[in-house]
């Protein structure tokens, strides 16, 4: 668990969070960045070395620790020109690496999430994973959670390769959850499983702190949804004309929301800095965030740790995502520079304890995941076991991260929590929002 009473924390927190779920970018990191990995200096020696330029969208306190990891990495390969350039997170991110890809002149190599691969159209803008090779580079698919590497691949190639899996996670605050005796012996949480036990637990938090019992972003609600949704094995598959979904399942999981809401259990609005500082000042003792807000936590003085997304529906199942490589598509890929790419991504992976130290990502590397430097690492390492319950978006070129999806479902179910639909009103409004995008022509 993580005492900050006692371990003022040497992270900075990120700027607030914008449309989706993640900090931008901001002028001052894009300066540090590009400053770093030597863009715009003149280097005599950079004609003897192997060329590698990466593109990624890390800002706020991932970014920090990603310049950080790849100085380290310079420090280590003076044989490789290597230059990093981070873009503006999200819609700005992906159509840069779209257009590079388009003209074949994309990155050797750019991080992405996962969940945006259909939409980054494989086989034309991205180019594919020789296994063979990444395997020389020391990396394949024995060191992955199957669960993380079956989603690398498009109609049988191999697309990606995972950095981490980032996910929906369940903070609490040691001083509450204790006053209201909701720890053990250990001081970790004690088990709150299913609808009823996690509602009455919630009242009780709400008691003590005359504020709320739960701590969640109602202005960023589909990523809550997907998780109660998928907890009870809901399906959505998007077709070309319609979609599938699980109306019960769906309404079990609006219900869930708009019950804590409407008995002011949690916020009816609540978004960016709000959600965490209702944890940190002890407005309530437990937020449902992404695991990415250990940052902003480090940067206070309330002492608290995380676990898994509540068992609401009778498991942990929670929303998440992976952050991967990728190749952006390349009219004459150079063998060398694709050597050093792989190479550059097997670094990272066995350096990627780092990464986790900073905001709190699970190694997708299993040797990072399972070490003894990793079990010494708390809180990160009592929710590891959640990233063999992430749960990805459905597949559909408007999904995944910093997608069209997220934006257009804030709509009703934000809703939801403001009282302002029922449940049933919530879901037609969903249902229209799905058909609308389903008719929308995709951008690729």
């Amino acid at each position: 668990m993580r005492d900050t009473s006692h371990h003022p924390s040497p992270h900075h927190p990120p700027p607030v969070p914008g449309v989706g779920r993640r900090t931008l970018f901001t002028a001052a990191l894009t300066t540090a960045a590009v400053t770093a990995a030597g863009c715009g200096a003149y280097d005599p020696l950079a004609g003897e070395r192997t060329r590698l330029r990466q593109w990624n969208l890390f800002g706020g306190g991932d970014g920090l620790r990603m310049l950080q990891m790849h100085e380290d990495y310079q420090a280590e390969h003076p044989d490789v020109d290597f230059r990093a350039t981070t873009f503006e997170w999200g819609a700005p991110f992906y159509t840069k690496v779209a257009m590079g890809a388009a003209g074949g002149r994309g990155a050797d190599i750019a991080t992405v999430h996962v969940s945006r691969l259909e939409s980054l159209a494989p086989g034309r803008l991205l180019d594919p994973i020789d296994p063979a090779a990444l395997a020389e580079a020391g990396i394949d698919e024995t060191m992955f959670l199957p669960n993380i590497w079956e989603e690398c691949f498009f109609e049988g190639q191999l697309y990606a390769i995972p950095l981490d899996t980032h996910l929906l996670v369940q903070f609490y605050n040691l001083d509450v959850c204790r006053q209201v005796g909701l720890l053990d012996s250990d001081d970790r949480l004690v088990p709150l499983d299913g609808r009823d036990t996690y509602v009455e637990a919630l009242r009780e938090i709400k008691a003590a702190t005359g504020g709320f019992g739960l701590s969640l972003d109602t202005w960023g609600p589909w990523s809550n949804f997907w998780a109660l949704y998928r907890q009870q094995d809901g399906e959505l598959v998007f077709g070309e004309d319609d979609f599938e979904l699980d109306d019960d399942k769906a309404l079990a999981a609006m219900d869930f929301l708009y019950r804590l809401s409407e008995e002011g259990l949690s916020p009816r609005v609540s978004q960016g800095a709000d959600t965490s500082a209702n944890l940190a000042n002890g407005q309530s003792g437990l937020m449902i965030h992404g695991n990415w807000e250990m940052t902003t936590l480090d940067a206070t003085d309330v002492s608290f740790s995380v676990t898994q997304f509540p068992n609401v529906f009778g498991n942990h199942r929670t929303r998440g995502d992976s952050h991967c490589y990728v190749f952006p598509h390349q009219r004459d890929r150079d063998p060398a520079r694709t050597r050093a790419a792989l190479e550059y991504a097997a670094w990272m992976l066995r350096n990627s304890l780092s990464w986790s130290e900073g905001a709190g990502h699970i190694p997708a590397y299993l040797p990072v995941a399972e070490s003894e430097e990793y079990d010494r690492l708390h809180p990160q390492s009592e929710y590891r076991e959640a990233a063999e319950n992430v749960q990805f978006e459905p597949e559909a070129w408007f999904s995944g991260s910093a997608g069209r999806l997220q934006d257009d479902a804030t709509g009703p179910l934000t809703a939801l929590h403001q009282g302002t639909q029922t449940p049933e009103e919530a879901l037609q409004q969903l249902k229209r929002t799905f058909r609308t995008m389903i008719n929308a022509p995709a951008p690729v």
